[in-house]
C-alpha cells in the first residue's frame, strides 16, 4: 500500500476505534418510537391483499378502508418479529395497539396474522373462512395496512392491522 493511501486509512481506523455506539443512554420508549416508525416499501402482494379485502367489504356494502403508514410500520415490526422467532402469533399486540392509539389516534385496533400462504387470494380466503378473522375484516374500522415478508425459506408471513379513528 502506498503511504498517501495508508495515512487516510489509518486515520479512519483510529476514528472508528475511538468512537463508541451505545444505546444505554437512549430511553426504551425512544427506541420503540424509532423502530415503530420505519415504513418499508410496499410490495405488490401487500397491495393485492388490501385490494381483495376492500373488494370484499364493498361487496357487503361496507366502506373501504384507507391505508396508513403508522399502521404499516407497526405491522412490519410484528411481521419481522414473527420471522425472527419462527412463529405466528399476536405477541406484543397491546404494545402495537397502544402505539397506534398514541401515533394514529386509534380508538380500536385489531389484527390478523398468517403464515405460508403464497398468494394474496389464498391468505384472504383463509381469513374469510375463519370466523374470527372474517369478523375483523368486516369490522367497524376506518384504516388498515399490512406487512408481508418472506423468510429465508421462501415462506410468507403476514400482519394485517385494522384501526378505527
Amino acid at each position: 500500500m502506498k503511504s498517501p493511501t495508508l495515512l487516510p486509512a489509518l486515520a479512519l481506523l483510529a476514528l472508528l476505534s475511538l468512537s463508541s455506539c451505545s444505546t444505554d443512554a437512549i430511553e426504551e420508549d425512544k427506541i420503540d418510537a424509532i423502530s415503530s416508525s420505519y415504513v418499508p416499501q410496499t410490495k405488490t402482494i401487500e397491495v393485492e391483499v388490501l385490494e381483495l379485502i376492500n373488494t370484499h367489504r364493498i361487496s357487503l356494502g361496507l366502506a373501504p378502508l384507507n391505508g396508513m403508514n403508522a399502521i404499516k410500520a407497526q405491522a412490519y415490526g410484528h411481521t419481522d418479529y414473527m420471522i425472527k422467532n419462527d412463529e405466528v402469533s399476536h405477541a406484543n399486540f397491546y404494545q402495537r395497539k397502544n402505539n397506534l392509539i398514541n401515533q394514529a389516534g386509534a380508538i380500536s385496533v385489531a389484527e390478523n396474522v398468517a403464515y405460508a400462504f403464497s398468494t394474496p387470494e389464498s391468505v384472504v380466503n383463509a381469513w374469510l373462512n375463519s370466523e374470527g378473522h372474517k369478523n375483523v375484516i368486516e369490522g367497524d374500522y376506518t384504516n388498515f395496512d399490512i406487512s408481508a415478508e418472506m423468510d429465508e425459506n421462501g415462506k410468507w408471513y403476514y400482519t394485517n392491522i385494522f384501526i378505527k379513528k
